[in-house]
């Protein structure tokens, strides 16, 4: 068991390993795109990588249908194990909509063994969505 103290410490050790082993800009929340973001997702239970549509229901129901729309594409090309859920709930309670990726393998951020098949995930899932995002971003947003 860890402390809260201890938890923190190995979250920014994962996460400055993580940068200096794959250093690059991601698009994350500089989508141009209110309310869609990308995010990478580490605690003691999992890892994923996913986009969230969180704007306004209008906007949200507008983007998620052109989500969908290009959904075999993503799937196909880009990211065969991609889940879509159209109402997703955060934590808070917050309800959005998101597509992801899971690593199906069993992995903690408190487990330094696992972190490396996690970077790995990140960059090369992250990559994906990423040219995903930017071959059909004017689709998404016109």
């Amino acid at each position: 068991m860890f402390s809260k103290e201890e938890s923190r410490l190995l979250k920014q050790e994962f996460w400055t390993s993580y940068g200096k082993s794959f250093p690059r800009k991601w698009i994350l929340y500089d989508t141009k795109i209110k309310g869609l973001s990308f995010k990478f997702h580490f605690d003691t239970k999992e890892a994923s990588v996913v986009l969230d549509l969180e704007d306004d229901l209008e906007e949200r129901i507008n983007h998620w249908g052109k989500l969908l729309a290009l959904k075999s594409i993503l799937i196909d090309e880009f990211l065969p194990e991609a889940i879509f859920e159209e109402e997703y709930f955060l934590e808070n309670g917050k309800e959005i909509s998101r597509v992801y990726v899971l690593l199906e393998t069993p992995v903690s951020i408190h487990n330094k063994k696992t972190w490396r098949v996690v970077m790995e995930f990140f960059n090369k899932n992250m990559g994906q969505f990423e040219a995903f995002f930017e071959e059909y971003k004017d689709i998404i947003n016109p």
